[in-house]
């Protein structure tokens, strides 16, 4: 049996410590001959409990905005390397909509970076990357961002 990766999903936050994963996803797509789909996840689950009112709507535009700064990095990254590219917002609890997304589109890979943390850290913060990868039937594909790496 052969792994095809012709569809692609990578998950960026926007960070920097992101890109690796970003530029193994385009190197991805460049050898298969495949495509990138990239996906920002606005934490909505994270709003749950707070009343609607103005304070929450202008962080909810925040977020939007952020996200869609975020895919548009990535969008340019991938057209400079000559990748096709599609981008997608999507709400909710990030592991849940990333394993979704992918299931529902039919991705052969998903790409997700991490920084990397163990112990508490990881404990406390929960792990994007951790929750995808332990839960997605869709293969994942974990890239270690620059900033965790050994010198």
């Amino acid at each position: 049996m052969t792994a095809e990766f012709k569809k692609i999903f990578v998950a960026t936050d926007g960070s920097e410590q992101n890109r690796r994963a970003i530029e193994y996803s385009i190197e991805l797509a460049k050898i298969a001959g495949g495509k990138i789909f990239v996906g920002y996840v606005v934490d909505t689950a994270a709003f749950a409990s707070i009343p609607m009112d103005a304070g929450w709507e202008m962080m909810y535009g925040l977020l939007k905005t952020e996200a869609s700064d975020a895919v548009q990095k990535v969008e340019q990254l991938a057209k400079q390397a000559d990748v096709e590219v599609e981008t997608v917002i999507l709400e909710g609890h990030p592991s849940n909509e990333i394993i979704e997304f992918a299931q529902k589109n039919g991705m052969d890979v998903i790409v997700v970076g991490t920084l990397g943390k163990s112990g508490l850290d990881r404990f406390l913060l929960g792990s994007v990357a951790e929750k995808v990868t332990r839960n997605s039937p869709v293969p994942v594909l974990v890239v270690k961002g620059a900033s965790s790496m050994k010198e």
